[in-house]
Parts: C-alpha cells; structure tokens; sequence
C-alpha cells in the first residue's frame, strides 16, 4: 500500500508538471515548482522550504524516506522522475546517486563561495549543507580525562565490554570506517574493527540517541554518535533525554593528528529535473546566511558557510580540529568498509 500511496504522488506530481504555469516575457511557461525527494525527516527541512516559498513564490513539493529507497525509486523512474533535487543525511549516499547517473552539475558562484571545497563534489555534483562530527561520549565518572583520544584506542583491550554504537548498516558508521581506510588502509581498519567489536557491551541496536542513553545508564561507558544528536537531546522537552545529555561528556577524537571525522547532510540537483533552474536556486538558498543559520540555531549542525555562527549549545563544546579529508572519499570507499565490517563480525 505505501509504493501505491508513493507511486499515486509521483503521477499527481508528474501531471502537475504537465500544467502550463505563467507565462515569462518571451512566452515560455514558468515552472512555480520544485519537487525535493529528502532523506531528512520532514521537521528538519519543512520550515527552510516554507521560508523559500514565502520569498520566492516557488511552491515546494516534498517527498521524504529513506536514502537508498529514494535513490532506488529515481533509477526505477528513469527521465521520468518527477525530481528536482535529492537531499540526504551523508555524503556517501550523494556519492551513490552520482554513480548511478541520478544528478547533474550545478555549480555557481554562490555555491562555490559558500561551500568549502571539502564539502561538495569536484565537479559540483552535490554540495553539503550542513557539517556535523562523528565524536565520542563517555561516563566521565568511570572513563579518564585523557582516554580514549583516538577512534584507534576504541580497539584498545582495556575498553572491551565497555562500548556501545550502531550497527554496521548505519551509513554514519560505513562513512566513518571509510574514512579511516582512506587514512589507515584497509588492512589496519580491518583489525581496527575487529578490536571494536570485541569491545562492544551488547550487541549493536538503536540510533545515536540510544548510545547515549546506555551511557547514562550505566550499560557502557563510551558511546560513538554525531554530534547533533547530543546537542538535540540537549535540547530536549523530554527530560529523560536532557538528563542523560547532561550525565555524558562529549570527547573530540584525534586532536592530536588528523582532526575528529565529519560528515554532511547535502543535496544535489536531479539529472532529469522538471524545474532544473528552481532546484539550483534552492540549493542556493540552503547554503545562505539566513539558512545556515537556522540549520545552526535549530538543528545544532556546523553550518558549511565558514562565517556564520553557531548554536550556543555548540559553543560550549568548544573549537575542535575536523579531517579535511574530502568526502567524496566516503563514497568511494563506501563498498570497501561495508565489506570490511562483515568480515569483522560488526552486525
């Protein structure tokens, strides 16, 4: 019944495309519309997309799921696809969808300007929008102030039975593990990973949120998240998640060497766009001043527009160094360490 419910939207979307909208001087219709399929959870983005609506009088439609259902669901609609602009939570499902052929170039001005060039495809493929860090959090009660410092001490036999994370499957987890073979290599990663697992408290299970709440709980004592999910909870109406943000302590890893691996949420413009010229002028919007903050303020992400400030929850947190490495490495390495996990027994 869902694909049915999703198949029924893309056909109302695909005959709105069809409808003649106003016409521009020369005569030719002018789309008031662009289609974004997001990987984000709707509360997440929705109020960025009303804001370009009010400014720009463009409607947006918004499908949201999963990243690889919508990357899967583009490639079965082929030049068909009502979609302007895919939008996801990691850099290696932007690099996915680029090898499947699924986007185009958008590159500008504005966006090189915004966008470190770190954070967006060589070719300008996709670009980031925000910035978060996979870090650690530990019991400061029962784990030392000077350890772990690195991912590399995870695999320490002195923390076996004591660390909690999510499953293999979790492309945070893949990203960072491709990360550290762009680093290490695969051979070193590989013993790395099997290290974390013996060193895992329980089996993996859950999202960020609950790594953290094990940690509170006393079920583990260090924990490997991103960073916006400690400063949501931080944020929370729930008190359970307040109370448990507050008994953990965040640790940023490798500050000595390579800097703390990062990730974005990013975006890029369909390869069979309806409405190309409005998908590029939405992608402009999320990465000015007035979006990155918002993402800042609201989300607790690192805005990707270097001068923008942060949340005071961030702030508190202090400076930290971030991998400069670039993520299209994530993707490339993608099959690699999901390959490598499975070999290691991370479930």
């Amino acid at each position: 019944m869902r694909w049915t419910l999703l198949t029924l939207l893309s056909l109302t979307l695909l005959a709105g495309c069809d409808q003649p909208g106003p016409e521009t001087d020369n005569g030719e219709a002018a789309a008031k519309e662009v289609n974004v399929y997001s990987a984000r959870k709707e509360a997440l983005i929705q109020p960025l997309l009303d804001r370009f609506t009010e400014k720009t009088g463009t409607e947006v439609n918004l499908i949201t799921g999963g990243a690889d259902a919508l990357i899967e669901r583009m490639e079965s609609e082929g030049e068909h696809s009502p979609a302007d602009l895919l939008l996801t939570v990691d850099a290696g499902r932007l690099y996915r969808a680029r090898q499947a052929d699924l986007l185009q170039k958008a590159d500008s001005e504005t966006l090189r300007n915004a966008v470190p060039e770190q954070y967006r495809h060589p070719e300008g493929y996709w670009h980031g929008l925000s910035v978060r860090s996979r870090v650690l959090v530990v019991a400061p009660d029962r784990v030392p102030a000077n350890a772990p410092s690195r991912y590399a001490d995870l695999a320490d036999e002195r923390w076996q039975d004591r660390i909690c994370i999510r499953s293999s499957n979790n492309i945070y987890n893949q990203s960072l593990v491709a990360s550290l073979i762009a680093h290490k290599g695969e051979e070193a990663t590989e013993q790395w990973a099997r290290g974390l697992v013996e060193n895992m408290a329980r089996s993996p299970q859950g999202g960020d949120r609950d790594q953290i709440l094990a940690v509170a709980n006393d079920l583990c004592d260090i924990a490997v998240v991103n960073t916006y999910y400690l400063a949501m909870m931080h944020n929370s109406d729930d008190q359970t998640q307040r109370e448990a943000a507050e008994q953990v302590a965040l640790r940023w890893p490798n500050q000595n060497d390579r800097g703390a691996h990062v990730n974005i949420s990013g975006a890029g413009v369909a390869r069979h766009a309806p409405h190309p010229e409005q998908a590029r002028a939405l992608l402009e919007f999320l990465v000015n001043d007035e979006s990155q903050q918002w993402y800042a303020e609201v989300n607790n992400e690192y805005p990707v527009k270097e001068d923008v400030a942060i949340s005071e929850t961030l702030r508190e947190w202090g400076d930290y160094k971030a991998d400069d490495l670039p993520l299209v490495r994530l993707g490339e390495n993608n099959d690699k360490a999901v390959r490598l996990m499975d070999r290691a027994g991370w479930q």
